[in-house]
């Protein structure tokens, strides 16, 4: 038997499909976690497969605790995993977060990662009710900093931030009257 989280959303776009994430997504994971592409979200080539495996288990974990979490964005034309988007509020967080990263090197640049979190945002403010969201992001970050930008959001330089070893920004989200819009 494989454990799977019950009773989670599943949200789909025109070329998405947005699930909860599953055992077998540890292995697109783990080959993203461990490359330098994932040194914004806590990976990187320094990084064990013992500490991937902890921080995708957190992943599961968060769903476990809240409810919600990090999506798993799948090709929905394939099936394949390309990535994770999703409402993200661990213990520490000042505010509700929505995320993004890109797993697999093809995905980028093909705005995958806007059409996820549009549909992320949407999910966050019609169906579990949040007010606002934030998106923390590192300020040698230029390609996530774009993407907050596209997607309209704009820097509060006065939000508080979590106490991370990186040099967060604080983007803000369009709230819930712009859930519709995009």
């Amino acid at each position: 038997m494989t454990p799977h989280l019950a009773d989670t959303p599943v949200l789909t776009t025109e070329r998405l499909v947005l699930r909860a994430p599953a055992p077998a997504d540890y292995a697109a994971w783990k080959e993203f976690y461990l490359t330098d592409r994932a040194g914004f979200v806590g990976g990187g080539t320094d990084v064990t497969a013992g500490q991937a495996w902890r921080a995708f288990a957190a992943t599961l974990g968060h769903w476990a605790i809240h409810g919600h979490g990090t999506f798993t964005v799948t090709d929905r034309a394939t099936g394949r995993p390309v990535g994770g988007v999703g409402p993200w509020y661990p213990d520490g967080w000042p505010e509700p977060e929505i995320g993004w990263m890109i797993w697999t090197p093809e995905a980028e640049g093909k705005g995958v990662a806007a059409e996820a979190t549009l549909a992320v945002r949407r999910h966050v403010y019609r169906d579990l009710g949040w007010r606002g969201a934030v998106s923390y992001i590192d300020r040698n970050n230029p390609r996530s900093i774009a993407l907050a930008e596209r997607l309209g959001c704009r820097v509060d330089e006065g939000a508080a931030k979590p106490e991370v070893d990186a040099q967060l920004m604080v983007f803000r989200h369009p709230g819930p009257e712009a859930a519709d819009a995009g």
